[in-house]
Order: structure tokens, then C-alpha cells, then sequence
């Protein structure tokens, strides 16, 4: 492998969109080395990416690995020397601490969790400047957004507006919502996901932590950061300017076109395997505000940012377990706003709170949910 080649350790290979990470790895051997691959409990999984990929390094959480592979904590693998580009793919708050390790041993670091910004956004991003390290966003909204940024002065935003498909129930009454089970919500309209964050869609839970992720990411206000259904879901966001123009980033709804970005940046690499946008098959753009009422998670996690202190990181681990519990059917999908809102209400946030206690908070809520059902 020569000099320009990107080291990489993937955490949460055998999910989602560690495997579209690897499709993209795959198309180019002579570019990416795959040096580390981290996973849960999908033994069977990492042990067909290991025999492909012949990583130097790998982590199981849970589990047995065949041996001849160098097994290291996920903490390990992240601060790893050998290692150029740490992808975080993990979901929860799985995704902190190796983050974290990643930023202090100086890796850059390809975030596609969306609980590490929203429970810590405000350390990990005064780490990553401390130590020089660059955050590349692998959601499709924010590389969107990052995109829409190159060459411009970010103190000339206006305003940001994240686009969101609405997920599958975006026109169902509260009454229909209430009856939705794990399997009707499990199938988006346009993208493949994994389950949490299919989960989160649906309830535009994901909107809201995006929202919390763009004011860390791009260091932008809250309210000054808009989302804005749109059902087509090929304008993945857009950055208006103070001059009132507006940068729209579009691209077809498959998730392997930012996880490449984030891998190739500040290079675009040609992918026959990546599909196109059709402009002639295209007969229009819609957008439409998204209904608070029937989608209150959108509302609880603004507020949550709003408020600060720990109530994000109650929110992240209210919401996570609050899934979990839908997604094995012992709540419904309304039942997940309800929860969460129950435990923002019930907490004691404090104010700039150390890496301790947002821990200490994400447990806190944890238990409270079990307790509550």
C-alpha cells in the first residue's frame, strides 16, 4: 500500500452502515486499507469482514473470535497508531467514548452516531479543536451541509434548513400513529438504515438530534436552524446566506454517497456502483413544515437543546431505551415521545456538566424508563 492510502477502523462494522462503509472500501483496495473492524455481538458477521479484509485488529463486545486476529478493546483500536480515519457507525452511546479516544490520540474521525453531538456535543467538539482534529459528519443532512460550506465564510450563514422525508407516517392521524407497530415502522420510503435510527425517523426523533448535531457541528444557533419536510428526500439540506442565496446539496437517497465523501475529502472519487439522480424521471420538489403535534419527539429534542445541561443526554439514552422497547413490542411507537418527555420532566439538569456527570445523566434515564414501564 503506498503513501496515500487511508488507514481505517471501523466501529459498528457489522451494522448498517458499517457495511455500506466496507461496499465502499471494496471499490477502492488501492485507497482504503481496512486496518481495524469493531462490532457488538455479530460474531459470525465480523468474522466474514475479517477473512475478506484481513484487518490487523479487531473488537468483539460480546462474544468469541477465531483467533489469529489481534483482538483489542474499541477504545484500543480508535487511539490505534496504525490507524489514519476512525469511522464511528456504532449506534448509542456505544459511539462516545471510543469518539473520544479517537479525538485525543489526534485521529480525525467520521461520525455517522448521532448520540455522541447529542449527549456531549459541546466536549467532544472543544476536544477535536484542542487536539486539531477534524470531524467529518457521515449523516446525509450534514454532509449536506458540510458540503454547502467549502469555500464559504461560516460567519455569513443565515440559516440552515435540514430536510427531512417525514418517514412513512408522516400523514397518519395521532389515532392511526397509536396502532403503528415495530414491523410498519421498520419499512422507510427511501432509505436503508439500521433498525434505531429507521425507529427514530419515524418519529422524527432523528430530526431533532440532527437539529442538536448542526449547532455543534457548524456552530450555528438553534433557531437558526430549520427543518423542512421533503418527501422526494434529494435535497439532503440546504445553508442559506446572508446575502440571501441558498447552497442545496442533492444526490440519490443512498447513504454509501456521504459515507464516501467523508472517506475521499477533500477529494470526490468516480464510483460506477453509486447511483445518479435521474433529472429527467424528476417532476418536482416538495417541502412542508413538520406537524409539532403529531411528531413531538422534534419538539422535545429542540427544547432539550434549547434548555442545555444534561437534558440532551437524557434525551438520547430516554429515547434509545424508549426504542428498544418498541422495537421488542412491549410500548408503542407514541409511547416513545411520552416517555421521554416524562423523563426530561423528572430531571435535574446541570449546567456545563462534566463528562462524568452527562454519564451519570444517561444512566439516570435509562433506569427511569425501565422503572416508568
Amino acid at each position: 500500500m503506498g503513501n496515500n492510502v487511508k488507514r481505517l477502523a471501523i466501529l459498528g462494522s457489522t451494522g448498517s452502515i458499517g457495511r455500506q462503509t466496507l461496499d465502499v472500501a471494496r471499490a477502492f483496495p488501492d485507497r482504503l486499507e481496512v486496518v481495524a473492524l469493531a462490532a457488538g455481538n455479530n460474531a459470525a458477521l465480523l468474522a466474514e469482514q475479517a477473512s475478506e479484509f484481513n484487518p490487523k485488529f479487531v473488537s468483539l463486545t460480546n462474544g468469541d473470535f477465531p483467533s489469529g486476529v489481534a483482538r483489542l478493546s474499541i477504545d484500543e483500536i480508535a487511539a490505534h497508531p496504525d490507524v489514519d480515519l476512525v469511522v464511528v457507525a456504532t449506534a448509542g452511546k456505544a459511539g462516545l467514548s471510543p469518539t473520544l479516544a479517537a479525538i485525543r490520540a489526534g485521529k480525525n474521525v467520521a461520525l455517522a452516531n448521532k448520540e455522541v453531538l447529542v449527549m456531549a456535543g459541546q466536549i467532544v467538539m472543544a476536544k477535536a479543536t484542542k487536539h486539531g482534529v477534524e470531524i467529518y459528519p457521515v449523516d446525509s443532512e450534514h454532509s449536506a451541509i458540510w458540503q454547502c460550506l467549502v469555500g464559504e465564510d461560516r460567519k455569513s450563514i443565515r440559516q440552515i434548513i435540514l430536510t427531512a422525508s417525514g418517514g412513512p407516517f408522516r400523514s397518519l392521524s395521532p389515532e392511526e400513529l397509536s396502532k403503528v407497530i415495530a414491523s410498519d415502522a421498520l419499512k422507510h420510503p427511501t432509505w436503508q438504515m439500521g433498525r434505531k435510527v429507521t425507529i427514530d425517523s419515524a418519529t422524527l426523533m432523528n430530526k431533532g438530534m440532527e437539529v442538536i448535531e448542526a449547532h455543534w457541528l457548524f456552530d450555528v444557533p438553534v433557531d437558526r436552524i430549520k427543518v423542512l419536510i421533503h418527501p422526494e428526500s434529494v435535497i439532503h439540506s440546504m445553508v442559506e446566506y446572508d446575502d440571501g442565496s441558498v447552497k442545496a446539496q442533492l444526490g440519490y437517497p443512498d447513504m454509501r454517497l456521504p459515507i464516501q465523501y467523508a472517506l475521499s475529502y477533500p477529494k470526490r472519487w468516480y464510483n460506477e456502483a453509486l447511483p445518479c439522480i435521474d433529472f429527467d424521471q424528476l417532476k418536482s420538489f416538495n417541502f412542508d413544515r413538520p406537524d409539532m403535534a403529531n411528531f413531538p419527539c422534534l419538539r422535545l429534542s429542540i427544547e432539550a437543546i434549547e434548555k442545555g445541561g444534561t437534558y440532551p443526554a437524557v434525551l438520547s439514552a430516554a429515547d434509545e431505551v424508549a426504542v428498544g422497547l418498541f422495537l421488542d413490542g412491549k410500548i408503542g411507537l407514541m409511547d416513545i415521545p411520552r416517555l421521554v418527555e416524562k423523563a426530561l420532566g423528572a430531571h435535574r439538569s446541570m449546567d456545563n456538566p462534566t463528562l462524568e456527570q452527562i454519564l451519570a445523566a444517561d444512566g439516570w434515564a435509562r433506569e427511569y424508563i425501565v422503572s416508568v414501564v
